[in-house]
């Protein structure tokens, strides 16, 4: 098992460039055909569904988990992994606080403008589910929603953990549901006689949840469209190749599809990295899974100098960037497009991931280029507020009605204008 070497400028760099969000072949009508289903036959398409890809049935008519049953599971969660989750969520909190906005407010010539910023009444987190436990990512999601002050909390999940119940009680999920997959998007964004409707859905999941998102948003909003996960390592030559090894492979087991790349300026270290990975997969529990995708989608770049890597880095915006190098702080600086920077070789993407406090929700694909980590930012909307002196009103009405004589909206200028005919 070996990272296939790539240099700058040759064709394998560029598809490495190359990412898109795009679905394998049928699944965006598939899914378009499910959401019209669930919008026009609520709960009876959302139990058909469930029925044939879970195979799970609602109890008593609904698919939600009662709070006995909720606190019950709870309750059995290990004492370690709760004090992590707790742990995890106060350093989440602590973060995310920072990041409430103060309303704006300026007067001006007998104008006052502001800008309100407001929570979202109800928001819906996705949480992975089934054969895999992800109570991270119910922290990540729904910490942020509370600090920013949503009312109502709506988790739903392919398959409720224990631990993932235990961390939704800590982070102050309100409500959940057991469903899953484009079924469930659907029924978040339009709502039926169970699932209540919300005003935006946020969370991971595959490429038919993805589809799902990306189908309903305009309906509700949504926080992205996640593509496989990815890291890329900028290291030179005084990194060490174990760690960096064990950091693609905490990227690579996540699907076959996950992007692993190495940027370095040492094809010594490059090389030493391989050996590293024989090593650490033989005894790795996902093997299968992750040495399909260091084999198809892993790399190491080569290049001269840290320079080259800064650069390729700003261009392939990845999901999560590691500096493994000399003064990382100051190479950090010069990053303009990373989901989440890992500063020096003490700051693993793991710990990014559970328990740093950062959000692990992040832009993928190359989205990074504009998007932004998820945060209470994203649960709360503004408003602006204009008000009018009756001067300042007899003032702007000639500059007004100008204007919208320009674009040819009269009654614009005529809204203006009769107010000065007092």
């Amino acid at each position: 098992m070996a990272l296939s070497r790539v240099m700058l400028g040759s064709k394998r760099a560029a598809q490495l460039l190359n990412r898109t969000t795009s679905f394998a072949a049928g699944v965006d009508d598939k899914v378009a055909a499910m959401i019209h289903e669930i919008r026009t036959r609520g709960d009876a398409a959302l139990i058909e569904f469930t029925e044939q890809f879970d195979k799970r049935s609602p109890v008593s008519g609904s698919y939600e988990i009662d709070r006995a049953r909720w606190d019950a599971a709870a309750a059995t969660v290990a004492a370690p992994v709760r004090a992590a989750l707790q742990r995890a969520a106060a350093r989440i909190t602590t973060f995310h606080q920072k990041q409430l906005e103060a309303d704006i407010v300026q007067e001006a010539d007998g104008i006052r403008l502001e800008l309100r910023s407001t929570p979202l009444a109800r928001v819906g987190i996705y949480v992975p589910g089934g054969t895999a436990r992800y109570p991270s990512s119910v922290l990540m999601t729904a910490v942020p929603a509370r600090v920013a002050g949503v009312d109502e909390i709506i988790m739903v999940t392919p398959g409720a953990s224990a631990e993932t119940l235990c961390a939704a009680q800590i982070a102050g999920v309100h409500r959940v549901f057991e469903i899953g997959g484009a079924q469930a998007v659907a029924a978040l964004a339009y709502g039926t006689a169970t699932v209540p409707r919300v005003d935006k859905i946020v969370g991971p999941g595959n490429q038919w949840v993805a589809s799902a998102k990306r189908q309903v948003y305009g309906e509700v909003d949504i926080d992205s469209i996640a593509g496989p996960s990815e890291v890329l390592i900028i290291a030179d030559d005084s990194a060490p190749a174990a760690w960096i090894a064990a950091d693609l492979l905490a990227q690579a087991e996540h699907d076959t599809e996950a992007r692993a790349i190495l940027v370095t300026t040492s094809s010594a270290l490059a090389d030493d990295v391989d050996r590293a990975l024989v090593a650490q997969l033989a005894t790795l529990p996902r093997r299968a899974i992750a040495e399909a995708a260091i084999r198809d989608y892993g790399a190491a770049v080569i290049v001269e100098t840290i320079d080259e890597a800064v650069a390729f880095a700003n261009r392939y915006a990845p999901e999560h960037l590691e500096l493994q190098v000399r003064e990382s702080r100051a190479v950090a600086a010069r990053i303009r497009t990373a989901g989440a920077i890992f500063v020096g070789k003490w700051a693993s993407e793991a710990a990014g991931d559970y328990i740093a406090g950062a959000n692990h929700v992040l832009p993928t694909g190359g989205a990074a280029r504009y998007a932004s980590p998820l945060g209470v930012y994203d649960f709360r909307k503004r408003t602006s507020l204009v008000e009018y002196t009756q001067a300042a009103a007899f003032a702007d009405a000639e500059d007004i009605a100008a204007l919208a004589a320009v674009e040819g909206l009269n009654a614009h200028g005529r809204s203006a204008q009769i107010r000065s005919e007092l």
